[in-house]
């Protein structure tokens, strides 16, 4: 039988030895690069910007995953490994989007519509064999958008990761979660604004600067919610 899985519930995840007033928290947040016609990916641009920053006092550790259908799960699980997160936060841009999108649900699907960077384009093949068919987000969805609000940034709950890389690196986090790792959730972005510039009929964007408030925002309100 086929199965969706709620991966782990904010507030159950604990390291071993530890607890949370006395160990070292780290977020762990990912991004990609460039890959088929997008030029500047704002994900790697704001994993660069909050790398070594601190946000809820919690360390960000920032990651930039290759857009490999082939290399990246093992970069997720290796980077969740590496870092011991607190809680991991993936980040990837969706052209065309009018605001933030914090996602719902990931599912067990590789189905690209387009080659990766190394000039795969696998077709209905599962990411993980004999896992669930998919996983639902471990993060506070609904409570992120409210800050959001608060802060007069758009965004809203998303129900579809897509099937493209974004879709597969939520999905290994979610299974890392699963096992024992910690919570996670994936965030979609707009373009930049000098992504769209020039464009017969640009498609919708958000500053950087922007942006990057919406994935401290995201962090913050997800720590919270876990140490509560």
């Amino acid at each position: 039988m086929e199965r969706v899985v709620a991966a782990i519930s904010l507030g159950c995840y604990r390291r071993t030895s530890h607890s949370f007033n006395n160990f070292s928290m780290t977020l762990l947040l990912t991004g990609f690069p460039r890959f088929a016609d997008v030029e500047r990916n704002p994900s790697e641009q704001i994993v660069s910007a909050l790398d070594g920053s601190v946000i809820g006092g919690a360390e960000v550790v920032g990651r930039v995953l290759p857009v490999s259908a082939e290399r990246m799960p093992d970069a997720v699980r290796a980077a969740i490994a590496e870092t011991e997160p607190t809680l991991t936060l993936l980040l990837g841009v969706a052209p065309g989007r009018p605001g933030l999108s914090i996602e719902r649900t990931a599912v067990n699907l590789f189905d690209f519509p387009a080659p990766d960077n190394d000039g795969a384009q696998p077709v209905d093949l599962p990411i993980e064999a004999g896992a669930p068919v998919a996983y639902f987000a471990t993060l506070p969805l609904r409570r992120i958008v409210e800050a959001w609000e608060a802060a007069g940034i758009p965004g809203y709950v998303s129900d579809t990761a897509g099937l493209y890389l974004c879709n597969a690196a939520m999905y290994t986090a979610l299974h890392a979660a699963a096992a024992g790792g910690p919570p996670a959730g994936f965030l979609h972005l707009p373009s930049l604004p000098e992504e769209v510039a020039g464009q017969p009929a640009p498609q919708p964007s958000m500053p950087l600067a922007t942006q990057i408030e919406g994935v401290r925002i995201a962090l913050e309100t997800s720590l919270a919610a876990l140490v509560a």
